[in-house]
């Protein structure tokens, strides 16, 4: 039975096209596995796991079983001078999945907040260890790091900065994204062409001053803006230079955290340890908001004996931050994570996917494809005048015929539930391919 269309005038939606979505919504009613069902009862296979975070799939029980059973017990408890035991079991799970020494866990509520609060935590380490004059940041053009003020100031898309311009943070700088369709279009994996792209640090430095410079900012892998690969040995070199000139590095892993690349994380795929990783997304399933920062020890230590005794030595907080029903669902995502296999699982997997991607070299408009363990991304060419508009119509009609995908300008990504088999896989890719050929 077709559900009753709610009225749609009041909510305001985020990151949308509202009155052309209004026009014609698509809407869901329930999820289960990997299929998503519609008000009007059709199932759609979702190729993006919800929104890069459902990466166990949709509506596991171990976790509605958690979410239901603290939401009966204590739906709430303060972390502001209180507590309660399952902050600290949910931040000893997520600190055994980061890299070495990463084990400092403060949790937010999303990734936006995750980025502004390892911000914030990066001033407070300098300032802690009397090198306050280090305030200025540095990201990446077509960098993501979410909707905070902080967090678009050191991002790098001018679409999500234009309408702000005027009160981003001063002080940020950005180093050039590491894209280049001449050098490396159609690449498996990661790009042989792009490292010495790292060294534009360099330059950034010598412009700057190395010792005013608190942390460069970067997501290993770039999701939102396209699926933006790093080449070999670039993340290996802003690790050296950052060493080099005292200056800490971010990885914002909102995208790649728990599983993603078939490692708990993008730094253990890479082999490269940031001092801090911002998550979200995943670390939960999207069950409930949350997020986090993982901190290294030693920054952690810093901040701590810098205070004075008894005072509250970091400033900042959020009245969820580690939200009972949040963290009981955390801590049920991560034991799924772990009985299934599910890291091990998209590692098996992304072979089939790579090769299943690539598989559309050579369909109508289609200008690049890249991917990395479960992520894939494909580059459209863009109609004349119509930026966007070909890799929107590709969106509806493979909705329409039972496929969830994401845009981004013209190009499309995927990012599966971990869950996904090899046949869906393939489903995936072959719908994509027909409405390639129905496009214009």
């Amino acid at each position: 039975m077709t559900s009753p269309t709610p009225d749609l005038s009041h909510f305001w939606m985020p990151f949308t096209a509202n009155r052309r979505f209004k026009d014609a919504p698509r809407l869901f009613e329930s999820a289960k596995g990997m299929y998503y069902t519609t008000v009007d009862g059709r199932q759609v296979l979702d190729g993006t796991a919800g929104l890069w975070c459902v990466n166990a799939g949709h509506g596991r029980e171990e976790i509605v079983q958690a979410v239901a059973a603290q939401m009966s017990k204590m739906d709430f408890a303060p972390t502001f001078q209180m507590g309660h035991p399952l902050a600290f079991e949910a931040a000893s799970k997520v600190a055994e999945l980061m890299p070495a020494g990463l084990d400092r866990i403060f949790f937010t509520n999303s990734g936006s907040e995750s980025v502004d609060t390892a911000l914030k935590i990066v001033l407070a380490y300098h300032r802690a260890r009397g090198e306050g004059q280090r305030t200025r940041f540095i990201g990446r053009e077509r960098g993501y790091h979410g909707v905070g003020f902080g967090g678009i100031s050191v991002g790098g898309i001018g679409a999500n900065r234009k309408t702000f311009s005027g009160n981003l943070m001063p002080n940020v700088d950005h180093l050039p994204h590491t894209l280049n369709l001449a050098e490396g279009a159609f690449t498996r994996g990661q790009p042989a062409w792009g490292a010495h792209l790292a060294d534009e640090l360099e330059r950034l430095l010598t412009l700057h001053d190395a010792s005013t410079i608190a942390a460069v900012i970067v997501e290993p892998l770039a999701g939102s803006t396209g699926v933006l690969v790093p080449p070999k040995g670039y993340l290996e070199r802003l690790r050296e230079l950052c060493t080099k000139h005292g200056i800490l590095l971010i990885f914002d892993e909102v995208i790649t955290g728990f599983g993603r690349l078939g490692t708990p994380t993008a730094s253990a795929y890479f082999n490269v340890k940031p001092d801090l990783i911002t998550l979200a997304k995943a670390i939960n399933n999207a069950a409930i908001p949350m997020g986090a920062v993982a901190v290294s020890r030693q920054l952690h230590d810093t901040v701590m004996n810098g205070a004075a005794e008894n005072a509250i030595e970091l400033f900042h907080g959020y009245t969820y931050s580690g939200h009972p029903v949040a963290a009981a669902a955390a801590i049920a995502t991560l034991d799924l994570y772990q009985k299934e296999g599910l890291f091990a699982r998209a590692q098996s997997l992304s072979a089939d996917f790579e090769n299943a991607a690539h598989e559309l070299k050579g369909a109508p408009h289609v200008k690049d494809i890249r991917n990395l363990g479960l992520v894939a991304g494909i580059e459209l060419e863009t109609r004349s005048g119509e930026p966007g508009a070909r890799a929107h119509e590709v969106f509806v009609k493979c909705f329409e015929k039972g496929v969830l995908l994401r845009y981004t300008a013209d190009i499309l990504a995927f990012s599966p539930p971990l869950i996904i088999n090899r046949d869906e896989i393939g489903r995936i890719f072959s719908t994509v391919r027909e409405v390639l050929r129905e496009v214009k």
